[in-house]
């Protein structure tokens, strides 16, 4: 993984172009020097030997001492860098010396640097040479400064005496380096400090060039400093480009591009979020459409319905032909099976809104079933069909709601005997005990029409009809099968249906119920005091809430929600379903604000919980967040399941 910290590209540019210029300024100043001054340096030892190759041919001449002397003199006048030139006699030969091959380490270490040329003659012999040597190295012996040069030595200085000559002695010419050095080094400083200004003028010529880029991409980065600090920004800023590079072209023509896209994209999510907010206030307005058709049925619909029973129960009292009374029956029918309907739709549509309750309560399943056989025992024999119950159990006491299980199988029972022309009905029961919990199987089946597999799952849809050449023999609203199904699972219980066309159909309805003495156990808010702040429907959740042992204090007023809290301590503050959420948002302002008001007397803070519709799920996103910035703690679906509840409650108490 690369952990570089990041870096801009001028200081990138910036510094590589001091490398590059500090490299060259060494390879510019090493470089030269070094070979400069190994060159200087051969160029004076050879002018050197050349120079000593003379002072051999004076000195081996007979009268040649006094010519050497005047020779040395003006080569130590001339030749700064001579720092000494000795004359030695001696008969024996040094050896040559090849000082070429230590040009390089001389030329760049070496202080001073001597070299020996020896000195013949071939008009004297050995004892008058030797006699004279003394004269002669008195007139040689000086001090001289450093020469830079090498050359080859001519074939006297080569170390080798012929026959006919006579070594006298060696020539021994000192050159100081240092001093050489230093005069090479000044005459070249100028072009040195030409060059280097030649380098330094190219690298702020080649950063001028490489820094036009650079203008462009510092532009482009401060507009994509501006879009991005600037979210709400509707208009993308003029981006300045000075040259026309490619590259940069294209990077401006597609960041172009992408904020135009973005820019489109927001205009379609701010027309889809208001065309949603539309629907939003579409489906709020038809929850009140709603809310009112049902009052004017429950209403409106209900009154006149009870004013025409209660009119044929009066007619009931009166002497009427036998023809009347024929018009009566048939009116009454036909208004308590219009009046049934109306319930059951009213009844279906609080289900929906969760405005039907759950209230448990010890029963006896077998008394239960007895009350279910008497009642349709008379309509059973007026078709002619056997009610038969198979019961698997002993006597017991079960806790849950039986008015809601009554109900359920009392639709049950009236739809088997009602599609059922010749058979039979048998209604069977079975308990099975867990060491936590009961399980109350109830099914009832018969010998009818049967219904065909592919409209099984239909069957549950409100108004819905298999056939209607067929089933419009059979009367019914197609009601209470989706009674059915919801209020089971109010109630955490299980349908299923089973048939065979033309052989018959079995429901089974499953209840899972606690054990007695565990249901009183079960005392989860015992001791919380909690305000249920509700519109028009306290709903089932209510009963939940008693049940968990909490106490509830119901309040349809906000201030009313405030004055309870300014007289008990309040544990939690609830929602109920029905309530709309800007409702919920102003009150949830006014609890934090008076809890903030009061902060100095107590640390309190209660839980709120915010319950929405199962058909507002859709529409969470658009008002959670508002619930929770005016201090709602949890937004959450409502929720009449016992366990679930629970659950949720002890996540959100701990």
């Amino acid at each position: 993984m690369n952990n570089r910290s990041s870096q801009t590209i001028p200081v990138l540019i910036w510094r590589s172009v001091i490398q590059a210029v500090v490299l060259a300024v060494l390879a510019g100043f090493l470089l030269p020097f070094i070979y400069g001054l190994v060159h200087h340096y051969q160029e004076k030892s050879q002018h050197i030997q050349q120079l000593a190759s003379l002072l051999t041919i004076s000195a081996s001449t007979a009268d040649g001492a006094d010519v050497v002397a005047e020779q040395v003199n003006i080569l130590l006048e001339s030749e700064p860098t001579i720092q000494s030139i000795v004359f030695y006699a001696t008969s024996e030969s040094i050896g040559a010396v090849n000082p070429s091959l230590d040009d390089w380490k001389n030329a760049l270490f070496a202080h001073t640097v001597s070299f020996n040329y020896p000195v013949v003659s071939k008009d004297i012999d050995t004892s008058s040479a030797v006699s004279s040597n003394s004269d002669s190295d008195q007139q040689l012996t000086m001090a001289l400064s450093d020469i830079m040069s090498e050359s080859s030595a001519p074939d006297s200085s080569s170390g080798v005496v012929t026959e006919n000559s006579t070594l006298i002695g060696y020539i021994n010419i000192t050159m100081d380096v240092e001093l050489l050095r230093l005069h090479w080094f000044q005459n070249i400083l100028w072009l040195w400090l030409s060059i280097v200004m030649m380098i330094v003028a190219f690298a702020l010529y080649i950063f001028r060039k490489l820094n036009w880029p650079v203008k462009d991409i510092e532009a482009l980065t401060h507009v994509c400093d501006i879009v991005t600090n600037n979210a709400d920004l509707e208009q993308l800023p003029v981006i300045q480009q000075q040259f026309n590079f490619q590259e940069l072209t294209q990077i401006r023509k597609a960041l172009i591009v992408l904020f135009n896209r973005l820019q489109e994209a927001r205009q379609g999510y701010e027309t889809l979020a208001a065309f949603e907010q539309q629907l939003h206030n579409k489906d709020v307005s038809l929850d009140v459409q709603l809310h009112n058709f049902q009052s004017m049925i429950s209403h409106e619909l209900k009154t006149s319905l009870n004013a025409i029973v209660g009119g044929l129960q009066l007619l009931e009292h009166e002497t009427l032909s036998t023809e009347q009374k024929d018009a009566i029956e048939i009116i009454s029918s036909g208004s308590d099976k219009l009046v049934l309907s109306l319930d059951h739709i009213i009844q279906l549509n609080q289900i929906q809104k969760g405005q039907i309750k759950i209230h448990k309560n010890e029963f006896n399943p077998l008394q239960l079933i007895a009350d279910l056989l008497a009642k349709f025992e008379n309509t059973a024999n007026q078709k002619s069909l056997r009610l038969i119950s198979n019961i698997h159990h002993i006597d017991y006491s079960l806790y849950g709601d039986s008015e809601k299980i009554y109900q359920i199988l009392s639709i049950l029972l009236n739809n088997a005997i009602k599609f059922t022309p010749v058979g039979e009905v048998t209604i069977t029961s079975q308990l099975t005990h867990f060491n936590k919990s009961n399980r109350w199987q109830i099914s009832v089946k018969d010998t009818g029409i049967g219904i065909d597999n592919e409209h099984l799952d239909d069957i549950f849809n409100p108004f819905f009809q298999v056939d209607s050449s067929q089933t419009r023999q059979y009367e019914g609203s197609g009601i209470g099968l989706p009674i059915v199904r919801q209020m089971a699972q109010l109630m955490g219980a299980t349908i299923d249906v089973d048939s065979v066309l033309g052989v018959g159909t079995q429901f089974t309805l499953t209840i899972a119920m606690p054990n007695q003495q565990q249901s009183k156990q079960q005392r989860l808010l015992s001791g919380l005091t909690i305000i249920y702040y509700y519109y028009h429907e306290t709903g089932s959740l209510l009963d939940e809430l008693e049940y968990l042992g909490a106490t509830i204090i119901c309040r349809q007023s906000s201030q009313l929600v405030i004055e309870g809290m300014r007289k008990q301590k309040v544990d939690m503050v609830m929602f109920a379903e029905d309530v709309f959420p800007e409702n919920a948002e102003l009150l949830a302002k006014r609890v934090r604000q008076y809890e903030r008001n009061e902060g100095s007397k107590s640390e309190h803070r209660a839980l709120l919980v915010y319950w929405y519709p199962q058909h507002r799920a859709r529409y969470v996103d658009s008002f959670e967040y508002g619930l929770k910035a005016a201090g709602v703690d949890y937004c959450h679906i409502a929720t009449y399941k016992e366990k679930a509840l629970s659950d949720l409650l002890k996540q959100w108490l701990v």
